[in-house]
């Protein structure tokens, strides 16, 4: 092979992986996003609406004796 040849192997791969490290990186960054509260759809915000009803009960219950 030629290093003209070997010149586009190397360009081949280090796209390929250029791209899949970005795909990577996108990926965790929009994971990481639903993490943060944002006003009402993310699943942070919805964790704390769910534990300020288990709060509530549990004041409910404990009112009951």
């Amino acid at each position: 092979m030629s290093s003209t040849e070997w010149a586009g192997i190397a360009v081949a791969v280090a796209t390929i992986v250029a791209s899949f490290a970005g795909a990577i990186r996108w990926l965790v960054k929009h994971y990481l996003d639903e993490l943060k509260p944002n006003g009402g759809s993310s699943v942070k915000d919805q964790v704390n609406r769910l534990e300020a009803r288990v709060d509530q009960i549990y004041l409910l219950l404990c009112d009951r004796d």
